[in-house]
This record gives structure tokens, sequence and C-alpha cells, in this order.
């Protein structure tokens, strides 16, 4: 079984290298586990540059390089125009060879421990799509500061209702794919912006594939690239234009 973690990057040269290498040693200890029992035993990390202009991409080949990996590789695919960072996850994935294929924010806000055990879950529960969720987590949010913690919390229901979600989390930077469900979601999808995530779990639904939600904790944080009126004004019109768009494609039964 091979697992593809897919980073979408954008000028995050500043942790970058870090976490591939919290995130190698990780994977490679699961991946070697001499019970048989790990989720994987193959894993590969793809680092989706969305057009870095701060040497980020380098850092990248030079930890690639560093690194010893007997399990796993390190991919670098990148972008020589920043596009967004649903078009950095979407061709990520799509380039992804993993029987699942998940992606997670280059800080690792979520941890690497958190990867394995989504891959374990999602073979065990045998669903498509598994999406992590900070609001099915007692200290989902606890490592935020209160202002953010409501603002995120106040975002993401909003997002819920106007998309009409069941999902108590859509907006979490921590989802699985299986290699047959990513395929079929990343192909139909073409936002390049924050409301990737709203397009693929719609997608999902169009396309009746299964979702599940795991708990996960926020365990480090950095300020918010999204600016909350902004962006939740643009959000909003970007939901309206992917629900007609996935409306308007044949539904699976």
């Amino acid at each position: 079984m091979l697992l593809t973690v897919v980073i979408p990057m954008y000028n995050e040269r500043d942790v970058i290298g870090q976490t591939l290498r919290t995130l190698a040693a990780t994977l490679e200890e699961a991946a070697s586990d001499a019970s048989g029992r790990g989720p994987f035993d193959r894993y590969e990390i793809l680092v989706s540059d969305d057009g870095s202009d701060d040497g980020s991409a380098e850092i990248v080949r030079r930890v690639g390089r560093s690194l010893r990996l007997p399990h796993g590789s390190l991919r670098l695919l990148s972008s020589r125009v920043n596009h967004g960072k649903g078009r950095a996850v979407r061709d990520g994935v799509l380039a992804a060879r993993g029987d699942l294929r998940l992606f997670t924010d280059s800080d690792l806000a979520y941890g690497a421990d958190v990867l394995v055990s989504m891959a374990r879950e999602a073979l065990d529960s045998g669903v498509g799509v598994l999406i992590g969720s900070r609001a099915a987590d007692a200290r989902g949010y606890a490592a935020y500061p209160p202002a953010r913690r409501i603002a995120s919390k106040l975002y993401r229901d909003a997002v819920a209702v106007a998309a009409g979600f069941r999902y108590t989390d859509s907006q979490c930077g921590c989802k699985l794919f299986t290699a047959e469900a990513a395929e079929r979601i990343f192909s139909l999808a073409r936002t390049d912006g924050w409301a990737f995530d709203l397009e693929a779990l719609l997608l999902a639904d169009r396309l009746g594939i299964a979702v599940g939600e795991v708990p996960v904790r926020v365990l480090t944080h950095r300020a918010s690239k999204v600016r909350l009126l902004r962006d939740s004004a643009r959000m909003l019109g970007e939901i309206v234009r992917i629900r007609r768009y996935v409306n308007s494609l044949p539904q699976s039964p």
C-alpha cells in the first residue's frame, strides 16, 4: 500500500524544511513497522510548489538530498505561476501515485501522527474521502488564540450553511482520498482558490462517493493567510458559482 502526502506550498521557506524532516521521520517509522500491521508500507511526499519566489523550492531539493528514505521518496512539483492553493492541491493529488492520497498544510498544523491515523481509518472504514474535523475534537481549536478561535468557528459555520453541508468542518486543511475518488473528483474540479475544499466535497456528494470525518486537533498555528471579511465575501461568491457548476453535472445514484 502506497500513501502519498501532498503538501501545497507557496513561499514557505521558514517552515518547509522542518516539516519535511518531521514528516519523513513519521512516515518512515510507520512504513517500516515490522509487525506488518501498518496502514501502508511505502510512501511518497509530494510538494506542490505554487510558484514560490522565496527559495522554498531549493530548500525542498536540499532536504530531499539529505534525507534517507528506504521506504519512501520525496518529489517536487513546480509551477512557475502562483495560481492558488486549490490548483496546487489539485495538481499534486492528480500527479500522486498513492493508493491513498492525503493533503495537509506546509506547517503540519495538525501534526504528522494524525496522517498515519487517517490512513488507517480510511482503510478500516472503506470511505472514498476522509476529512479531518476540528469541531469533532473537544480541543480541536485549543491552540488558537481566543479571537482566532471564534473567527474560525464563525467562518466554518457560515460556509457550511451557505454550501448546504452536513460536514462539521469542511475547511480543515487535512483531507484524504482513495486513488479512485481522487481521480474522479479532481479531474472535474476547477477551483484554484480557497473554496476548492467545498468544491471537492460537493463533487464527492454529486458522484456518490462516501465521505467520513475524523477528529483532529490544531497543534501549531501561524497568522492565517485568510482575511475574514475580505475572503468571506469572496468565498460566498465562489460557493454560488461552484454549486451551479456541480449541479450541472450528472448525478451518480
